[in-house]
């Protein structure tokens, strides 16, 4: 599908607006921008439905357009890749019509003997050797043009030396920061996330699967600011196997990953949607584009964040926490990036998979 220049008025729909939804009314698409003009060229009857933002989906690993297209299909409209083998490939997939907007890290920084490089398939030059070579990390994506800098966190107390120290984490920050990207930690053990925040990166990404997170922590992020992208469909999914993998040991249970984000939740942090959805035949576990972030959305809840809260998680949270100025939101003058849903997806969280509408940009894909 192509996009089209002419103007659509969607009736009859009560909108999100990032806190409640509004009496019923119409909104209209104007060359794929949300509009003011009273008139338009087609008509599209809300019957009574919600009209969402286009959801953003704050970690997702995408292999080619199928992966674009699925994610898509589910209101999935802006996807933030968390870990590619090149920048050249993250690169092929933006600005395609119809589908959905995207960014990414390219390569992510990890330690000398890391699973990303000697099991996942990311370069040598990914490796990042100790503090000094920091800059030299963050300067080669700022050459490719990655949109943040992404850094594998392990515990040290397993991992060794294929585990980063706190110094090399800070560095890459520090390096990062100078060149205006935000740093995004991996982090799946209580240690490694303790590193991560003293490190002093700006988003955790996935939580610990090992124990539960101190509550002096817990407040300690909360009060530098840090962002947590929980990934608790990942969670649920690779709990059972984490145990195998060389980065943990026994005592892996999701109960570790929902309690944390519960915890963080009571605490203030803000929590942003993410599924690491992924195809990748070296994943712990695939996840499937778009349609978890609806099981995303449900596990956050389940967590303790009020349908609300969820919606503004993966909506005008994450527009905002990411700068995205044109979206997150249903507003004259921003993307018309929407989700149209039977029920009310604020008192019951399940209603925003009953979909009946997606565009992109202005663009209907569903």
């Amino acid at each position: 599908m192509v996009p089209t220049s002419e103007t659509i008025r969607i009736t009859n729909v009560k909108v999100f607006d990032g806190n409640a939804l509004t009496e019923e009314r119409t909104i209209v698409i104007d060359n794929g921008i949300i509009s003011d003009t009273p008139t338009a060229d087609t008509t599209v009857d809300g019957q009574h439905g919600t009209l969402l933002p286009g959801f953003i989906d704050s970690h997702v690993h995408l292999l080619n357009v199928a992966d674009l297209e699925q994610g898509t299909q589910w209101g999935s409209t802006t996807m933030l890749d968390m870990g590619s083998p090149s920048m050249a490939l993250t690169d092929s997939l933006r600005h395609r019509p119809g589908l959905a907007d995207i960014r990414g890290v390219g390569n992510s920084a990890s330690a000398p003997g890391s699973i990303q490089t000697t099991r996942m398939g990311f370069p040598a030059s990914s490796v990042v050797t100790g503090p000094s070579d920091a800059p030299r990390f963050v300067a080669d994506r700022v050459a490719e043009g990655a949109d943040y800098i992404k850094v594998i966190v392990e515990d040290p107390q397993i991992m060794g030396s294929a585990a980063l120290d706190v110094a090399t984490i800070a560095a890459l920050v520090e390096a990062a920061h100078q060149a205006h990207l935000k740093v995004i930690a991996h982090v799946t053990t209580t240690a490694a996330l303790a590193n991560a925040v003293n490190a002093g990166v700006d988003i955790l990404t996935h939580v610990p699967l090992d124990a539960k997170v101190d509550e002096h922590l817990v407040f300690s992020i909360a009060m530098r600011g840090i962002v947590s992208v929980p990934t608790l469909t990942m969670m649920q999914a690779g709990a059972s196997g984490a145990a195998r993998l060389p980065t943990h040991r026994a005592g892996v249970d999701y109960i570790h990953a929902r309690s944390t984000v519960t915890a963080f939740h009571r605490a203030g942090v803000t929590i942003l949607a993410g599924t690491d959805a992924n195809r990748a035949p070296a994943s712990p576990r695939p996840i499937q584009h778009g349609e978890a972030l609806h099981d995303e959305l449900e596990l956050l809840v389940e967590a303790g964040l009020t349908p609300v809260e969820a919606l503004r998680s993966a909506t005008v949270a994450s527009a905002a926490f990411f700068g995205f100025t044109d979206r997150g939101v249903i507003e004259a003058g921003h993307r018309a990036d929407l989700l149209l849903v039977d029920g009310d997806p604020t008192q019951g969280i399940a209603a925003t998979r009953a979909i009946r509408g997606v565009w992109v940009a202005g663009v209907r894909v569903r």
